[in-house]
Formats: C-alpha cells, sequence, structure tokens
C-alpha cells in the first residue's frame, strides 16, 4: 500500500509515477480527498466525544427543566457522535481500497513507458554461431523437439491429462529440473538464505497484501470452494509469512529461498509461446525473497542480481540485464530488472529471471514492521528475485544443442547430473 505519508507530503511525486506506469493520476486526489474527509469526521468525532462526557457529569446533578434539556442535547450528541464515527469508518474504508489501487512508487531513474521502452544495461556472453559451428545447412532444433529427441518432455501425453499448456518432464528432463532447483538452493544456502518449502496455496488477504489481486488478477488461480488461491510464486507465501509481526534487523536481512511449484492462467496470452514448455500453468521455481531495512533496500536489489548471475553462469548460456520500463512493472515492484537468455531457435531474448525492489509496499500491506534503534516501529523492504525455475530448461537445451541433436551438459551442472556431460538422443519414448 502507498505510504499515506508520502501522499500527503509529495503528492507530485506519487502523480507522476501513477503517470509513469500509465495508470491513473486522479487517484491520488481522490485519496486526498477521502483522507483529509477521513481526519475532519475523525476530529469531529473526538470533539463531539469529549462534549458527551461532560454532559454526562452534568446530567448527574442536574434537575427539573435543565436536566430535561440536557437529555435532549445528550442524545442529539449520540446521534452526531454515531454519524461522525460511520462517516470516519465509510471514508476510511473507500479510502483503503482507492490507496490499494495506486502502485508502488517508482524508483528515480526507472525508464519510462512501456514492455518495449526497457533499457539493456549490459550483455554477458556471446551467443553461439551454429552455422558457423556445424555449416550453412544446419537447423537449429528448438527446445521441444531436443526434449522431445531425448526423451526430456512430452507435451503431448501433458495436454491429453490436464489439457494445453501442461506437460511431463521425463527422464533426463525431470533430472535436469532437479539438477537445476538444487544447485539454486545449494547457492542460497551459501550465500546464507534460509531454505524453505512453502505452501502453494494462499488465504485472500495474503494474495492482495502481495499486490497479486489488482490488474492481473485473472492470471491467479482460485479454489472458491475453499478461498484459497494457488501461488504463481513462493514470493507470495514468504510475503505473508510474516504477515502482523515486528522484525529483528539488526543483524542484516533476513533472507529465504522458497521453493515451490507454482500455477498461472496465463489468462489474456493466448498465441504466445504457446510451443513447449516457454509459457506454461504449472513450473517449479526456487525463489529469493528479503526483508531489509529502507536504506538498504537498493544495494540489496543489486545483490539479488548478482546471486541470479552467478546461476546463470552456472548455466552457461548468453544472457543481458535490463532495467524494465515502469509501464511495464507489476504494481508492488518500484523497480525490477530482468536477466534475458538467448534463444537461438527464435533469434530473441527470453526472460530467465526477475528481481523486484518492493520497497514498503508489502509490508504496508501485510503489516511486517521493524523496531528502530530508536524504539519505533517503520514498515520494512521486500525484495524478491529468481534464482532457478523450470524455463531456463528452454535456454539450456538449445544454447547446448550439438550437430546430432544431443546436448552438451553445463560444468556447473554436471556434479548434479551424477557427472553426466551430455544428453543424448533416445529412442525410448513411444
Amino acid at each position: 500500500m502507498i505510504d499515506l505519508r508520502i501522499l500527503r507530503e509529495t503528492p507530485d511525486v506519487v502523480r507522476a509515477s501513477q503517470g509513469l506506469r500509465g495508470e491513473d493520476p486522479s487517484l491520488v486526489d481522490r485519496a486526498l480527498a477521502l483522507d483529509e474527509r477521513r481526519r475532519s469526521s475523525l476530529t469531529a468525532f473526538e470533539q463531539l466525544r469529549a462534549e458527551q462526557k461532560g454532559l454526562g457529569k452534568q446530567v448527574a446533578s442536574a434537575q427539573g427543566d435543565e436536566k430535561a434539556a440536557l437529555l435532549a442535547r445528550a442524545k442529539e450528541l449520540a446521534e452526531q457522535v454515531k454519524a461522525a464515527q460511520a462517516d470516519a469508518d465509510a471514508a476510511g474504508a473507500e479510502l483503503d481500497d482507492v490507496a490499494m489501487r495506486i502502485g508502488n512508487v517508482v524508483v528515480d531513474g526507472v525508464p519510462a513507458g512501456g514492455e518495449d521502452d526497457y533499457v539493456v544495461l549490459r550483455h554477458v556472453g556471446e551467443p553461439r554461431d551454429l552455422a558457423a559451428e556445424y555449416g550453412e545447412g544446419f537447423r537449429v532444433r528448438d527446445h521441444l523437439e531436443l526434449g522431445e529427441l531425448l526423451g526430456a518432455i512430452d507435451t503431448e501425453r501433458g495436454a491429453k491429462v490436464s489439457g494445453a499448456r501442461f506437460y511431463f518432464l521425463t527422464g533426463v528432463g525431470a533430472r535436469l529440473e532437479l539438477a537445476l532447483l538444487t544447485a539454486a538452493m545449494d547457492r542460497a544456502v551459501a550465500a546464507g538464505f534460509t531454505p524453505m518449502i512453502t505452501p502453494t496455496l494462499v488465504r485472500p488477504e495474503i494474495m492482495r497484501g502481495t499486490g497479486f489481486l489488482g490488474a492481473h488478477a485473472e492470471e491467479v488461480y482460485r479454489l472458491e470452494a475453499d478461498d484459497l488461491y494457488l501461488v504463481g510464486t513462493s514470493e507470495v507465501a514468504l510475503a505473508g509469512y510474516h504477515a502482523d509481526e515486528i522484525l529483528d534487523l539488526s543483524a542484516g536481512p533476513r533472507r529465504y529461498a522458497g521453493w515451490s511449484a507454482c500455477y498461472r492462467r496465463e489468462a489474456g496470452s493466448h498465441g504466445r509461446d504457446t510451443r513447449g514448455i516457454i509459457r506454461v500453468h504449472q513450473f517449479h521455481k526456487v525463489e529469493m525473497f528479503s526483508w531489509t531495512t529502507v536504506e538498504d533496500a537498493e544495494a540489496e536489489h543489486e545483490r539479488l542480481l548478482a546471486f541470479e548471475e552467478e546461476m546463470l553462469a552456472l548455466a552457461g548460456v548468453p544472457y543481458r540485464v535490463i532495467d524494465v520500463a515502469a509501464g511495464d512493472l507489476g504494481s508492488s515492484a518500484a523497480r525490477k530488472l530482468d536477466c534475458e537468455a538467448w534463444l537461438p531457435s527464435q533469434q530473441r531474448w527470453l526472460e530467465l529471471t526477475s528481481t523486484s525492489n518492493c520497497t514498503t509496499f508489502q509490508a504496508r500491506r501485510l503489516g511486517v514492521r521493524e523496531r528502530t534503534p530508536a524504539g519505533q516501529t517503520r514498515a520494512v523492504a521486500t525484495l524478491n528475485g529468481t534464482l532457478a525455475t523450470t524455463r531456463w530448461i528452454v535456454a539450456i537445451l538449445e544454447n547446448h544443442q550439438l550437430e546430432d541433436g544431443s546436448v552438451r551438459v553445463p560444468e556447473g551442472l554436471r556434479p548434479y547430473l551424477g557427472g553426466l556431460e551430455v544428453l543424448s538422443p533416445t529412442t525410448a519414448r513411444a
């Protein structure tokens, strides 16, 4: 939730942020008007209550006509107190609703614009020239063709069992995913993260608190009978882990690494990346999540990005880092940095990781605070970042493919695959 203090003191900053996001700046003025109405009603309520209490003492000692007049005034005051309280409550509820619709204030320097207005920060590694390696007549295989040759991916039976955009990872495909996620968790633990196996069903207040029930609510699966939501990332459960708590951050950030299945409806993405396992309804992921002070949030964001880049180096894929434009940010993120791997079959970049600085936005909605050395409490900052996910298999298969359809295993993953150096085509798939 937007900080009401920032809203009151620097409304132009929030309006500008809304404009950068391509969202409605007038929400700021509506929120300010409701805030003023709520505070005025509360002031009136307190004044009326004070008069009501003083009147009670007078009634006790009054007699005759004076007492009757005082009782009539007391009845009138009771109705006014009730009305003032009701108006304050109504304004507060409406204010909460409007404030929930205002996105986080973007960090200075975030590019303006939409999905195509990102800024490339750097490139790491060179894409292979497969035609130069294997001859001009070489046909680049995509991840699905390679996965089928290797007996690693079965989308046909996935669709038979569960419908479109579901799949089975079989044989070396299953082993490769486990290798990736285990390597990610090993590196997270070595970096001081607490490993977590998280729930994949959460309550509405937790899903709402993390900002996933706003503009993109249609992407989320809901179990209506139980009023629970399937998470699209363990970020949701990890954010809710400390809801309504006061954290001790005196020893530094609290870092968690969540391993979970993730579910996304992919509503509105029909026709996009429908082949293979690029855009699917279910996948697995190791997600980093940090709780830290406001002052340390930007530095922690850079740390999470560095951890992601270590994993990308282990996977041995060429990638670029982009600064995502304000109009392409989720409502919770004040800044988001993506790492995109090169996809040889499509000659384009494919997002593999994201890391977001959510400042105090999620913590305010979830009631998570820290106690300062002065003994006061204040909202903390939250950050998240993907360390490995099923989609990485796409980039690994395509970037490490060999002429005969085999795939070279990246050196960093070989210890997690029993020393296996090459994944070879199999005829075992029937």
